[in-house]
């Protein structure tokens, strides 16, 4: 798969939101992701807004859904979202009712390995009930409690499915641009340089500069390969 530049819109208001996003597709981004805070602050509003301003930019709707699995599924494919996250610590009847509501209404299933005991076990389960990539992820809680990196595990979790990789927990600039060249072709930027990673705000500077710098960086990688 070609590389996927994804950016995660972890703020909490829509217009705030719906700025950075405008930036991050003038960059070159690929994929738009209503975040986690995003959601819980609008809910579909959020989603809808993406799509509305975006009609043909693929979004993430970042639920982490934990039961509930295809009405939430369905929600949010009715709000306007391209794909959906479901957590693999869930019960294995939620991940087959979001894969099922997946199928149902056009969406793709995005599989979060977060907290997993065996990741790369999680992630072949996973994608043995349907999903269609893994989140390969280190979450940020978790970061500030012990030192932790999806790269700790990343090849494991590579070499154990056969569908496309994400890998997302305080990785750096300079690690993100790796990923593709590391097995996970789908790379999200965050926090900390879109997003301030303690106010859940967009961060200062030229966000739009930096992100078109490392999207052409990423681009140059797969060109070269």
């Amino acid at each position: 798969m070609q590389p996927r530049v994804q950016v995660s819109l972890d703020v909490t208001s829509i217009d705030e939101a719906l700025g950075l996003a405008r930036q991050a597709i003038a960059a070159g981004v690929d994929w738009l992701e209503a975040g986690t805070p995003l959601i819980l602050a609008e809910g579909l509003h959020g989603v809808r807004a993406l799509r509305r301003e975006f009609p043909a930019v693929p979004i993430v709707a970042d639920l982490k859904t934990m039961d509930g699995g295809y009405l939430e599924a369905e929600m949010m494919a009715r709000a306007g979202a391209s794909m959906v996250v479901v957590m693999g610590q869930a019960h294995r009847a939620t991940i087959k009712a979001v894969v099922r509501a997946a199928r149902d209404h056009g969406l793709k299933v995005m599989g979060d390995d977060l907290a997993a005991p065996d990741k790369a076990a999680c992630a072949r389960m996973m994608e043995d009930l349907g999903v269609d990539y893994i989140v390969h992820h280190t979450g940020y809680d978790e970061r500030r409690e012990a030192p932790a990196s999806p790269l700790d595990e990343l090849d494991r979790v590579v070499r154990a499915v056969s569908i496309p990789v994400q890998a997302v927990g305080g990785l750096t600039i300079e690690q993100a641009i790796s990923m593709p060249r590391r097995g996970a072709p789908l790379v999200v930027l965050g926090a900390p340089l879109v997003i301030d990673a303690e106010s859940f705000q967009a961060a200062p500077g030229d966000v739009a500069a930096a992100l078109g710098e490392i999207v052409r960086r990423i681009r140059a990688c797969e060109e070269e390969r």
